[in-house]
């Protein structure tokens, strides 16, 4: 557990040493505040509640997250860094999971600094606290599994740009895939079991389960298992890397 603390603790501090994860804090909440009061009509609805500002997390997520991650592999190999790394006594999955949560961790932060608009809202109503907590926690593991799936790809490629470019077109078909404009267009074209096979697969169907405050144990082990398998395939990818 030391060497993923060590891990974690490097990437964390490359963050900020860098200023991407200060920059990441002020443009993530900055973001999300803009999209939901001149796109999701928070004033308009009438309604005290977060749906709104939830509802554009996943686009956000879409486009942040690799810019978040695209660095965290593919900058080690592109400094010659990553051979040095291999050789330490730290494991891949031990260096793959450090990394990991230092991502998803900045990705938790950012969410937290999100509270005036939680503030917000009591002020203005009597909103459901526990819904909001519980679109809280689907927006951390949904981030959790883009953060996932950002630093598996990033560890397919010595590419910074490639590693952005795959994780935000995978990360958009998961979330296209939950779209119900989407599925009326697909309906006619694919059996219905795929569809709903597709349906299942999308981040987006299991997030808005969660925040609509049905904590249900599949979404919560879906997200889970994203998160296990995007990084396990980041895990082979190295293994691979290292014995060619």
């Amino acid at each position: 557990m030391s060497q993923v603390l060590a891990i974690l603790r490097r990437e964390w501090l490359g963050f900020f040493a860098t200023g991407l994860g200060w920059v990441f804090l002020v443009v993530f909440p900055a973001a999300a505040g803009w999209l939901a009061f001149e796109l999701g009509d928070f004033y308009a609805r009438g309604l005290a509640d977060l749906q709104p500002f939830f509802g554009m997390h996943p686009w956000l997520y879409v486009v942040l997250t690799p810019a978040l991650t695209m660095r965290m592999w593919a900058e080690e190999a592109r400094d010659g860094t990553l051979e040095l790394l291999l050789t330490l006594p730290v494991s891949l999955a031990q260096a793959m999971l450090g990394k990991f949560l230092a991502a998803w961790l900045l990705l938790g932060l950012a969410l937290v600094l999100t509270f005036p608009f939680w503030v917000t809202v009591n002020y203005l109503g009597s909103p459901d606290n526990g819904v909001i907590l519980a679109g809280y926690l689907g927006s951390w593991l949904l981030a959790g599994a883009f953060a996932a799936i950002g630093v598996g790809l990033s560890a397919a490629t010595q590419s910074q740009v490639a590693a952005f470019i795959f994780a935000a077109l995978l990360g958009l078909v998961l979330v296209l895939a939950g779209q119900p404009q989407v599925l009326d267009m697909l309906k006619d074209v694919l059996p219905h079991r795929l569809l709903n096979a597709a349906v299942h697969l999308s981040l987006l169907h299991h997030f808005e389960a969660i925040a609509r405050g049905v904590l249900d144990l599949r979404d919560l082990c879906y997200f889970l298992l994203t998160i296990v398998c995007a990084l396990t395939a980041g895990v082979l990818a190295l293994q691979i890397r290292r014995a060619g």
